[in-house]
Parts: structure tokens; C-alpha cells; sequence
């Protein structure tokens, strides 16, 4: 006996395949808009999270060797210097406070590359490689008294020798002999490959922390880890046993 035929012909098994294909078209839209949805979302937690939690920077040069290499990328938490303290030892990211940097080189992407880098490093998906942010340890915080050098080539802050593990290996504390006394809201700061970074010291100019000094308005915030290569990855805690016996100056 053959087969109900519906009032349009059809028998029940065309009619079926015929809603689902209907049902499948009609998820199609669904589909992309619940993925819409999630990127949106997605890409707007990135941009809370860089502008106010964490965000990546890329590492352009080797003033910070062997502690960050160039072409590292270190994840920065933004909440310090505010609402946590910067401390003694910290590496820190802060924009150029006057000129230290050469003007950077534009890098040469087609608009499409350069509008998706642009979008990317906005949100916090791409670190930042602008060209107007350095990266350096802190040595001497606002009241602080950093002199080099010892008899022992040893760096004093506060008049406390400091033993620095973090030195690339080879390098002299610094090169260059200093007595300076850090001004109110602001540090000195010093890369870790002390005879190839152009920290305070040359910035200063002898004027005795003044003028090589950072404001701690231009701090970003503190590096605490390397995420980029895989094999460099790390955690970038400070090193307290440096700067333990260090006293703390009340005048700040």
C-alpha cells in the first residue's frame, strides 16, 4: 500500500527533511548572533582588564638583561602605584618622562594589519610596542639617599651597601659615580644591564635626582611575569633581601 501523501503532495518523510532544513537555516542567525555576543563580551573583560587590572608590554631593548630579554612580552599589574605601593625592587613600566627615548620608527603594516593591531593592542589582546614606554628597576624611593660607589663598588641607599643579584652578569653596579636624594613623588630607577641602559644616572645631569628621577604618576604598573616565549616564562618577583636592611626615610 503506498504512502499518505500531504495536502501538498509530499509524503511525511519529505515534509520532515523539509523542517529540519528549516529549523537548521533558522539556527544559522541564532548561531552567529549568540557568537557575536561572546566576542563582544569577550573583547570588552580584555578591555577592563588593560585598562584597569593588567595589560602586556613588549620588551625593545637589552637594558634589562638577563632578568627580560628583548622581544619578551611581561604581563604589568596596574594597580601599582596606586591603590599598592611601589617598593624598592620593583621592575617597573612607566612612560617617557622627557625625551629619553629616540622618536620611534612606524612600523610598516597594510591597513588591514594596522587597523586589527590597533584594535588588538587597544583591547589587550596584542602588548603595547608604541615606543613611549621604558622598563626599569626601582632603587630609590621619595626621601632616599642612593650614592655610587663603595670601596666595594657596592650601590648605598640610605647608606645600606646593597647586594645585587639581579645584575647582568659582569656588570659594575653602574659605571658612573652619584650621590643623589630623591624628590617627593618620584623614584630612581636603573636597569638591570647597568652598562647598556640609559636610566637615571644619565638623565640626571648632576642635579642630584631632580632631573633623573621618575614620576610616579608615569608608572603603568609592576612587571610580574614573562609570558612571551614560552620558554622564557617567568615570575618577576621582587627581591626583598636586597633592600631589607634599608631604612625607611619618614621625609616623603
Amino acid at each position: 500500500m503506498s504512502a499518505p501523501e500531504t495536502d501538498q503532495g509530499d509524503t511525511p518523510r519529505e515534509v520532515r527533511t523539509r523542517r529540519d532544513l528549516h529549523r537548521a537555516s533558522a539556527g544559522v542567525p541564532s548561531m552567529l548572533r549568540e557568537s557575536v555576543i561572546v566576542v563582544v563580551l569577550a573583547l570588552l573583560l580584555s578591555l577592563i582588564v588593560k585598562t584597569w587590572l593588567m595589560q602586556a608590554f613588549y620588551i625593545p631593548s637589552e637594558s634589562m638583561e638577563n632578568t627580560l630579554l628583548k622581544g619578551d612580552r611581561v604581563i604589568v599589574n596596574k594597580l601599582v602605584p596606586s591603590p599598592i605601593s611601589v617598593h624598592r625592587g620593583d621592575v617597573v613600566v612607566f612612560q617617557d618622562p622627557d625625551h629619553w627615548l629616540p622618536t620611534p620608527v612606524p612600523v610598516q603594516r597594510s591597513p588591514i594589519g594596522s587597523a586589527l593591531n590597533s584594535t588588538f593592542t587597544f583591547v589587550g589582546l596584542l602588548p603595547s610596542d608604541e615606543g613611549n614606554h621604558l622598563i626599569k628597576r626601582v632603587i630609590g624611593l621619595p626621601g632616599d639617599h642612593v650614592v655610587c660607589c663603595t670601596k666595594n663598588r657596592q650601590l648605598t641607599v640610605n647608606g645600606v651597601a646593597l647586594t645585587e643579584p639581579y645584575l647582568f652578569p659582569g656588570d659594575a653596579p653602574s659605571q658612573e659615580t652619584f650621590s643623589i636624594t630623591v624628590p617627593a613623588g618620584r623614584v630612581w630607577v636603573m636597569g638591570d644591564h647597568r652598562s647598556d641602559s640609559a636610566d637615571s644616572r644619565p638623565h640626571d645631569q648632576g642635579s642630584g635626582g631632580a632631573k633623573g628621577t621618575v614620576p610616579q604618576s608615569l608608572i603603568v604598573g609592576r612587571a610580574i611575569a614573562v609570558v612571551w616565549p614560552i620558554q622564557h616564562w617567568a615570575w618577576l618577583s621582587s627581591p626583598g633581601e636586597t633592600f631589607a636592611k634599608v631604612p625607611t626615610v619618614t621625609t616623603r
